[in-house]
């Protein structure tokens, strides 16, 4: 992608500095050594979603408070901070139900947000395509459900009593028919876009070439490594999870090697699960993949685990018996260069690259190349001269080693994957 349109792409994004909303952010991890991480994750997600972060207070919890997650006391700390500097909301990186997010609007009078609510918006601004929209929308109304009570909590008495059944009660059920009647309906959607799909991956195994998809942790670099094999023009960005869409694209390397190459979104440290089952459909592409190329940013102190977390996330959803191969990427941003090499020598199936400047991609691409050949075996066959369309579709479909015209026939060799190798049977020989 071009500088220029990269930077287009980057603005659209981006609010003007005086309208950015001013956020006050409250950790309550357990473990202090998480502290850096988690505080840099949460600013970068508030920095997507086009906020501002106004500071930041933290309340260690091991057993969250039923009415307010933290204590009484921290909340008034928390609300007076957030007075003195100005906020605008209030950011927990939690999961917060609806009576926590009720009782902390009513204490502190500003908006609560947590970190799902966050995720949410910036999939709301990211998902271009109508697939996309349509399962951002089913994972906002999946998660407001649950939380519709704590609006009508004042009328909660009412329930029950003879004469007593006002019209908070009315209000509530109807809410909660038109929510559910709409995920019923973004499901049905969904379901079709997932039909549509199934005919895609049908209609690319019709034409037999290995599938390869692209998975990590969101800015790990997925979209730089898709630029740098395909040719695209994805947005290439920092920020978590520039990219929603995915995309496929059907690569030719040297020697005759083919194989459809297709990204993913990106996967972060507690991934919501409402999220995982909305992009179910997109991400079903890695169960249905012949290798996985997992990008991990090396540069990142806390790389291991950001690989712990995609791993987790490809094993929810079933794929974690597909060969992988680790890319450990942005080699030329680690800190020693020379350890991250040390680091994919000692682990089989991985490599050390990068996708920016390119170090590494020879051994790369070779390490694909052995890992797609993998699916590929030779055959030999005497194809009738009325079957020469499968010599062609050797051509297209596979590797040709060696053609020759015979009295009986086209002899071929060639590497072919399993779809194509049956179409050959009848004509196999001994050479």
């Amino acid at each position: 992608m071009s500088t220029e349109k990269n930077k287009v792409e980057r603005e659209k994004f981006q609010v003007n500095s005086d309208e950015r909303e001013r956020v006050l952010l409250v950790f309550v991890n357990e473990e202090p050594e998480e502290d850096a991480y988690v505080e840099a994750e949460l600013e970068g997600l508030v920095d997507a979603a086009g906020g501002e972060v106004a500071g930041m207070i933290r309340q260690r919890v091991e057993r969250p408070k039923k009415a307010t997650y933290i204590g009484k006391g921290k909340v008034l700390e928390v609300h007076a901070a957030a007075l003195e500097l100005g906020a605008d909301m209030v950011v927990f990186d939690c999961e917060l139900s609806g009576i926590h997010i009720k009782n902390l609007e009513e204490a502190m009078k500003m908006r609560v947000l947590d970190r799902t609510q966050l995720i949410l918006d910036i999939f709301a601004g990211r998902a271009k395509t109508r697939e996309g929209q349509l399962q951002v929308e089913l994972a906002q109304y999946s998660y407001r459900l649950p939380r519709l009570m704590s609006v009508y909590t004042k009328f909660e008495r009412q329930r029950g009593g003879i004469g007593m059944r006002g019209p908070g009660e009315t209000k509530l059920e109807s809410d909660r028919r038109m929510v559910r009647d709409r995920i019923a309906k973004l499901k049905r959607d969904i379901d079709m876009v997932k039909q549509h799909r199934a005919m895609q991956r049908a209609s690319r195994r019709d034409q037999p070439y290995p599938m390869v998809a692209i998975v990590g942790y969101t800015s790990a670099g997925k979209s730089t490594l898709m630029n740098t094999m395909a040719s695209t023009d994805l947005l290439a960005d920092a920020m978590p999870f520039a990219t929603l869409d995915p995309t496929t694209r059907l690569l030719d390397m040297p020697d005759g090697y083919r194989f459809f190459l297709s990204d993913t979104v990106g996967f972060i440290r507690k991934l919501p699960t409402l999220l995982v089952a909305a992009f179910r459909a997109t991400l079903e592409e890695l169960l249905f993949a012949d290798l996985l190329l997992h990008v991990v940013d090396v540069s990142n102190p806390e790389w291991e685990m950001q690989l712990e977390a995609v791993l987790q996330t490809v094993n929810d959803l079933g794929a974690d018996s597909v060969p992988m191969l680790t890319v450990f990427n942005k080699i030329d941003a680690a800190p020693d260069p020379i350890a991250v090499r040390k680091i994919a020598a000692e682990h089989p199936g991985s490599v050390a690259i990068s996708a920016l400047t390119g170090e590494g991609i020879d051994d790369f691409f070779a390490m694909i190349k052995n890992a797609v050949s993998d699916r590929l075996s030779i055959v030999k066959a005497l194809v009738p001269y009325s079957e020469s369309n499968l010599v062609e579709r050797a051509y297209d479909y596979g590797r040709v080693l060696k053609k020759e015209y015979r009295d009986e026939g086209i002899y071929v060799e060639a590497e072919l994957v399993p779809e194509h190798r049956g179409k050959f049977e009848a004509f196999l020989i001994e050479e």
